[in-house]
C-alpha cells in the first residue's frame, strides 16, 4: 500500500471527521443522516491515519508532496 495522501489532505479529513463528531454529539445531526456522516467519519479518520486513500488508486490521484528525487 504506497501512501497517496499529503499533509493538507489528512488534515482536512481529520477536521471534516471531528466537525462530523461535534455535530452527532451535539445532537444536531440524527437518523439515518447521522448513519451516513458517520461511516465516512470514520472512513476519513482511517484513510488520513494510513495516509491511503483506496480511491485514489484507480484515478490515479496523489496528493502527497514528492521531493523531485530518483
Amino acid at each position: 500500500m504506497k501512501k497517496n495522501m499529503g499533509i493538507i489532505d489528512r488534515s482536512l479529513r481529520r477536521l471534516i471527521a471531528i466537525v462530523i463528531g461535534i455535530l452527532y454529539f451535539t445532537n444536531q445531526i440524527t437518523d439515518t443522516s447521522a448513519l451516513v456522516l458517520g461511516i465516512f467519519a470514520v472512513m476519513f479518520v482511517l484513510t488520513s491515519s494510513l495516509s491511503f486513500c483506496p480511491l485514489y488508486l484507480p484515478l490515479k490521484i496523489s496528493t502527497k508532496r514528492t521531493d523531485g528525487k530518483a
